[in-house]
């Protein structure tokens, strides 16, 4: 009842600093638990994924809490997921700001941030006493290439961050579709993107060893730029060198309906990406037939959006630019209206409309 009021107060502050502000309410809030809450869930959207249990499909994405401050507070906004990062290798400062802009007649944001954070080992450093207490909800660490290291030493940089993050990660992702670091993106080129996938599975699967587990899954998260042909070409090699999922989709350097002349560089997120994210999903899921479990990104602003990308083939959704304008609770509203949405359409278990409209 009161977030437009609120809204419009942060609104009225550059979106960087609003951003700060709710981390720090939220690192507040995360402070005064006397234990994380426990996970909002409902037997039709409980699932089993790569072996972890998800109360409920709907996740934090990636770029929100970029130093893995807040890795117990997730459940109290109704998450049954959350993506921590992007971390680096190193520490930077990303680019120079500004760098976020809002467009609230679009429901969209522009951001150049660079994946800015202050690297794996401090993020490592934060996580080890707070991870002692049973989390209630999974977490995945979202990886990147540090902007220093040239990208001929980028699987090295990205196995750095994996063994610095592997012990509190219930899954990893390989982010290299971000198109505000230089030359991130080649690395979704066939070549270079099954050496990263090979080196990186190969120390994942050392480092389960060593800690006497099973391999943690690794995803891959890829752009809604590419063609539809390179994307069926990296859903194939996925497959075939063992990746365990798809992340559909970054953000676009393109301005769908927008014009491009109009608006600062970086990427767009939010409504304007919605149809090209569902499309990729759906590309996804027919190319894998299914056997790549895809989790469905942008746009997604409510349950009917959740359950779009849900048919078109996303075990799993994941919200950011949404929170900005429909408030901290969007998760928990998706939760219920998918409950709603799953109890009208007949569908006895969330898996069954998986892929349904593909």
């Amino acid at each position: 009842m009161f977030f437009p009021l609120l809204r419009r107060l942060a609104f009225t502050l550059d979106p960087e600093t609003a951003h700060r502000l709710s981390i720090t309410a939220l690192k507040l809030l995360q402070a005064g638990q006397r234990q994380p809450a426990p996970a909002l869930t409902h037997p039709l959207l409980d699932q089993n994924i790569w072996g972890i249990r998800f109360p409920n499909p709907v996740g934090l994405a990636a770029g929100y809490d970029k130093n893995a401050e807040l890795p117990l507070v997730w459940s109290r906004l109704g998450f049954g997921f959350a993506e921590l990062g992007t971390l680096t290798a190193h520490l930077q400062p990303g680019n120079p700001r500004p760098r976020i802009f809002r467009l609230p007649r679009q429901g969209a944001l522009i951001n150049r941030l660079g994946f800015n954070n202050a690297g794996a080992d401090a993020a490592a450093a934060r996580l080890a006493p707070r991870l002692s207490t049973p989390r209630p909800v999974p977490l995945g660490f979202n990886l990147g290439k540090s902007r220093t290291t040239p990208i001929e030493a980028a699987a090295d940089d990205y196995c750095r961050s994996c063994a610095a993050v592997f012990p509190f990660a219930d899954y990893l992702v390989v982010n290299v579709s971000s198109p505000n670091t230089p030359e991130l993106r080649t690395l979704q080129e066939p070549d270079r993107l099954a050496r990263l996938l090979d080196t990186l599975l190969a120390r994942i699967r050392e480092l389960a060893h060593a800690a006497n587990m099973a391999p943690t899954p690794l995803l891959v998260k890829i752009a809604p730029d590419l063609t539809d042909s390179q994307i069926t070409e990296i859903t194939r090699l996925a497959r075939d060198v063992g990746v365990a999922g798809m992340i559909a989709t970054n953000t676009t350097v393109a301005r769908p309906g927008l014009g491009a002349d109009s608006y600062e560089a970086g990427g767009l997120s939010g409504r304007p990406l919605a149809a090209r994210a569902t499309e990729v999903v759906r590309l996804v899921h027919r190319v894998s037939e299914g056997a790549l479990p895809i989790v469905g990104v942008g746009g997604i602003f409510s349950a009917e959006d959740a359950y779009e990308r849900i048919r078109a083939g996303a075990s799993l959704i994941q919200i950011y630019t949404g929170l900005v304008y429909e408030g901290p609770f969007l998760a928990r509203r998706i939760v219920r209206g998918l409950i709603r949405i799953l109890e009208r359409e007949g569908v006895s278990r969330l898996p069954q409309a998986v892929g349904s409209g593909a």
